[in-house]
């Protein structure tokens, strides 16, 4: 198309229509009307995206592996072996061995919540659904995933499936402006609702104006009716700031999540929920504080002096 007037006033349109459409689908959220074209284009570019993230990945069969394992209760036992046996065939790259043991904690992670997961990698990245935080995993509704799945690592809470298609899905993160999520304080039981700020930051609203909250505190997923979007117990985050009461109904805090999202790579995909709530038994132990070293004072014992013969 040579530069004309036309071809310039044609290209302005596109982007008016573009800007258009985008306002629109960030205004309805998930009740967006272009919805159905965000999941035929899931349909559409998720094989392609797939295709390209697995060339020559030696974790993608041990994610296969979490993906394909069959019952809950037999899954931790088969995916402790199967983990063993990559790691042993894995190379010595640090690559290799970072996300192995990434791997590995997160089975660790799902295994003392009891969740059944489907594993999944990180494929793709970016803003595909307008400005939000979001990531493309290479599992779909073929292996089970539906919308408003939890998903985690070995961390915490990573966000929750917002679209489904057939061999993909994207999941909108917790640090997402738009994303809440249901929040309970450990030991205290205090409840109250995190929203994403974007980068490495959450805001909790407490419900209890008076609650006391200290620094360093951590938080767990309080749960959702019929546990979507949101599976109770897991790691959330940990308080970097409370703000003062000023004798407001509510509490706000500042928390830092576990999860590191600039950092994504593999991930799981709930689908099948604990029996019982886990509690805080999810949140890794703190480390003991070290005993200090008992001191032993030694004191001597003045020698009695011979007394003379007569």
């Amino acid at each position: 198309m040579r530069d004309t007037r036309e071809s310039r006033l044609l290209l302005v349109l596109l982007v008016a229509i573009a800007f258009a459409l985008i306002t629109v689908d960030i205004r309805g959220g998930e009740r967006s009307p272009l919805a159905p074209a965000r999941q035929a284009a899931a349909a559409a570019f998720g094989p392609v995206e797939s295709g390209i993230a697995t060339v020559v990945d030696p974790v993608g069969n041990a994610v296969g592996a979490v993906r394909d394992s069959g019952e809950r209760h037999n899954r931790i036992s088969v995916l402790e072996r199967e983990n063993a046996a990559l790691k042993a065939k894995l190379g010595s790259t640090d690559r290799n061995r970072n996300r192995a043991a990434e791997l590995d904690k997160m089975l660790k992670t799902a295994g003392t919540g009891q969740y059944g997961i489907k594993g999944a990698q990180v494929i793709a990245i970016g803003a595909a659904q307008g400005f939000s935080w979001t990531v493309t995993i290479d599992a779909g509704s073929q292996d089970g995933i539906a919308r408003d799945m939890t998903v985690l690592n070995g961390d915490g809470l990573v966000g929750r499936v917002t679209t489904v298609g057939r061999s993909t899905a994207t999941v909108l993160l917790a640090n997402d402006p738009d994303f809440t999520v249901g929040t309970r304080m450990e030991k205290t039981n205090e409840i109250g609702f995190a929203t994403g700020q974007g980068g490495d930051s959450l805001r909790v609203q407490l419900l209890n104006g008076k609650a006391e909250v200290k620094k360093g505190d951590r938080l767990v997923t309080f749960g959702s009716s019929a546990d979507k979007p949101f599976v109770p117990g897991v790691p959330v985050g940990r308080v970097v700031k409370v703000d003062p009461s000023n004798g407001d109904l509510t509490r706000s805090l500042q928390v830092r999540p576990f999860v590191g999202f600039s950092q994504l790579d593999i991930v799981g995909v709930v689908v099948q929920p604990p029996r019982e709530d886990p509690r805080d038994t999810v949140l890794p132990q703190k480390p003991a504080k070290p005993k200090p070293t008992p001191t032993v004072t030694v004191t001597a014992t003045p020698t009695a002096s011979a007394s003379p013969r007569s």
